[in-house]
């Protein structure tokens, strides 16, 4: 029987492992990961006997393939969707609602003088009347934007909107990498506003589909359903277990792990690497150096996340809606909150009498904030709600995540980046990489991300088998 290792157990890494263990014919798969636990971004807890997510806590629904994985490792009937999708954007003393836009670039210009202003707002009126764009090449979405729109534009909405799935600088974020459906139209579109106004209408046609997907008691519950999964199908699954270095053989490939002193060997006739750009470069360093070279250039970002707990007695009448965004130019410490009870309604069931709400903390080159200790940061991020919503009861319980280097940054470029490194990594036959440092860092893109990881590991496979009859 074939045997793949796949280095990496957070969802990108198991999201392969399924595919390979529901595939035909499955190989003996062996899952490596290097900390005590799975999961990576995805974990769970609980606080004060309310269950929370401390990463990720939803997929986008609008793509299939996470969902489908939920529903095949027995997840399908805790499926939800958030109650509520209404966040705002803190700006000034009060916190206003987000404008119809694209990833933060605006739909209609009229509907941003609230958050803009009116001068600013007429600026975005008049960006049709520019030059086309006509974009050959990738360009930073946040400094386009502003050339086209004004910079209130980029500070305002695409830096909260855009930048806090990154926790990066919006002047830096790749247009190609991030919005690549943007990216497509503004090819061909006479302007900016002309692009969004396609992709306005193209989106009509999914209106009523919800965008977002939970699952009940948080979606970290993913990892557990997926890990007992694969143990059903055969899986080994080893923790506690970093692979340091990978190189070829004779017949596929050696894969060095553990202690330098005491090591451990492991064979394979074919390899996933599902681990952050980083480890993976140095894995690689001998075996392709040219793709080594390419992830060891990304960047990643740290931010940490705030969990709290409050009485519902004292939860402020005027917080609505799932939360609020908050631009980097407001100069708060905060950049995003989450009403987790009013997103989620079983997490305001489970709550009985407690709301959770969460803060996240840290953009990139703000890692001076997350030096500071957990119970100052809990105290600067009640400090930003108080003032934001209102929150005037006390805090019952607090958690405090920290995720260093946790963020991949798709700086100008990325695209043809990771091209390059699938063009040096698909030169070795049964090699294959996934994650979020390549074409998306959401859930439902890193399960893509597995599956085609998968895909070519099977293809490898199936030849090995054609010549061995």
């Amino acid at each position: 029987m074939s045997r793949v290792v796949v280095v990496g157990g957070g969802i990108s890494g198991l999201a392969a492992a399924h595919a390979l263990a529901s595939g035909p014919n499955p190989p003996q798969i062996t899952v490596l990961e290097g900390s005590p636990r799975l999961g990576g971004k995805l974990v769970g807890a609980e606080l004060e006997g309310v269950p929370v997510d401390l990463g990720a806590e939803s997929v986008l629904a609008r793509r299939p393939e996470a969902v489908d994985l939920i529903r095949a490792v027995g997840l399908a009937d805790d499926i939800v969707h958030p109650e509520s999708l209404s966040a705002g954007l803190w700006i000034g003393d009060q916190i206003r609602a987000i404008p119809p836009t694209v990833m933060g670039v605006p739909m209609d210009p009229a509907t941003t003088i609230d958050v803009l202003g009116p001068e600013a707002a007429e600026a975005v009126a008049h960006e049709a009347d520019l030059p086309v764009p006509a974009l050959t090449e990738d360009v930073a979405i946040g400094r386009f934007v502003a050339e086209r729109m004004g910079s209130a534009v980029t500070d305002k909405l695409i830096d909260p909107l855009l930048g806090g799935v990154y926790a990066g600088k919006a002047e830096e974020i790749s247009l190609a990498a991030a919005v690549p459906d943007l990216y497509a139209k503004l090819r061909t579109a006479p302007s900016l506003l002309a692009a969004t106004a396609e992709l306005r209408e193209a989106g009509k046609k999914r209106a009523g589909q919800p965008v977002f997907a939970g699952v009940v008691g948080g979606i970290n519950r993913i990892i557990t359903a997926l890990e007992q999964d694969l143990i059903d199908r055969g899986v080994e699954i080893r923790r506690n277990l970093a692979v340091r270095r990978i190189t070829r053989t004779a017949t596929g490939y050696s894969l060095e792990a553990g202690p330098v002193p005491a090591p451990t060997r492991l064979e394979a006739d074919a390899v996933i690497v599902a681990v952050p750009a980083s480890p993976a470069a140095r894995m690689l360093a001998e075996l392709v150096p040219a793709a080594s070279t390419e992830l060891a250039a990304i960047e990643y970002a740290s931010m940490a996340i705030v969990t709290l707990a409050v009485r519902k007695q004292d939860w402020p009448v005027e917080a609505t809606g799932s939360g609020f965004l908050v631009p980097s130019v407001e100069g708060r410490t905060i950049k995003a909150s989450t009403y987790s009870h009013n997103k989620w309604a079983w997490s305001g069931d489970a709550g009985g009498e407690l709301a959770v709400l969460r803060a996240s903390v840290g953009r990139i080159g703000e890692e001076y904030v997350l030096q500071r200790s957990d119970d100052e940061l809990v105290a600067l991020a009640v400090a930003d709600l108080q003032r934001a919503m209102g929150l005037q009861g006390p805090v019952v319980g607090s958690l405090v995540t920290r995720w260093g280097g946790g963020l991949p940054q798709y700086a100008v470029g990325h695209l043809d980046r990771i091209d390059r490194v699938d063009a040096a990594v698909g030169a070795e036959p049964g090699l294959a990489v996934c994650g979020a440092a390549y074409r998306g860092v959401g859930i439902a893109a890193c399960v893509v991300s597995g599956g085609q990881a998968a895909t070519r590991v099977q293809a490898h496979l199936k030849t090995l088998e054609t010549m061995a009859t």
